[in-house]
């Protein structure tokens, strides 16, 4: 046998000698497999271990801000619980229930006076009406809102802020029904309550105002038959829209100075006013007034005025 073939010989049998074991040449022994798949276990377990070990170390960090966060709030609750107002606000029984009634009605009180106030401009902004001398127009028991004098006041009004029933006629202005303002007027040291009636018509000092008035409302008397005439001031002739005769005909007021002026009369609540007459024993109240509209105007009673009328003759 040569050389060559000696050689393959021996290549053939270390080539069978391998085939022998049932594996390809190149391939790892089954107990390196093995290791490494326990080494990998190994490294599973190890990572999981870690994971929950630092699981437990946040939820051991947490853990006392989550016990404290009940603790916190308990007191912040207490400590509100101490302070009156808190107290008077979210009280449910008792008399702190009846002190916070009693102090929203007074400020509430206080809003709409004050809110009255605003657009009046005049204290008290209302007048309860007594007597009948303004009817149908304005009522008895009438609760009447005012206004200063040339506040919210017309283009036809003069330098007062007042529109007599001549001028009301003429531009066509009216209120309450009737041409001209209706006001409330005070005599300085006048008998009786302030005087609410419409102003016919404006006069001069030393006027002969009966020779240019209606002769209706004169009573078919003249200039020298009346204490008023001639006008002792510049001022207004007036009337109530039920009476006959004007103010200073019958006695019940002068010629009207501007400055007795108090208000002008801008809005009427029907029968409001009886709670405010019934308060200063003018009047009985009856069973058909309700409760709530006795404590609202009883509340209000500081922003009501006196009681306006005119039909009882100045003594």
């Amino acid at each position: 046998m040569s050389g060559g073939d000696e050689q393959s010989d021996r290549s053939s049998e270390r080539t069978g000698s391998d085939n022998r074991t049932g594996r390809p040449p190149n391939d790892l022994p089954s107990d390196q497999s093995t290791v490494d798949t326990e080494h990998s276990s190994v490294d599973e377990e190890r990572l999981s271990t870690a994971s929950k070990a630092s699981d437990q170390i946040g939820d051991s960090e947490r853990t006392p801000l989550n016990d404290n966060t009940p603790r916190v709030k308990s007191e912040q609750t207490d400590s509100r619980s101490q302070n009156p107002i808190y107290r008077l606000y979210h009280a449910d029984e008792g008399p702190l229930v009846f002190l916070r009634e009693i102090l929203l009605s007074v400020i509430i009180v206080l809003l709409i006076g004050g809110l009255l106030f605003g657009i009046s401009g005049v204290w008290p902004p209302m007048v309860a009406i007594e007597s009948g001398s303004m009817e149908p127009n304005i009522k008895t028991y009438d609760l009447v809102l005012v206004t200063e004098p040339g506040r919210l006041t017309p283009d036809s009004a003069d330098k007062h802020g007042i529109v007599t029933y001549r001028e009301g006629e003429a531009s066509e202005y009216t209120s309450f029904n009737n041409p001209g303002s209706v006001i409330v007027f005070d005599e300085p040291g006048g008998v009786g309550p302030p005087v609410i009636h419409r102003p016919h018509f404006s006069v001069d000092r030393g006027e002969n105002w009966v020779q240019t008035a209606d002769d209706r409302y004169t009573n078919g008397r003249d200039c020298e038959d009346l204490e008023t005439c001639p006008a002792p001031r510049d001022g207004y002739i007036t009337k109530g829209d039920n009476n006959g005769a004007y103010d200073q005909v019958n006695g019940v007021a002068p010629v009207v100075d501007a400055e007795w002026i108090t208000g002008i009369a801008r809005l009427r609540i029907p029968y409001l006013g009886w709670i405010r007459l019934a308060f200063t024993g003018q009047t009985v109240l009856g069973p058909t007034v309700p409760l709530s509209t006795i404590a609202i105007v009883g509340g209000l009673w500081p922003a009501i005025g006196r009681r306006p009328e005119a039909q009882k003759p100045r003594r």
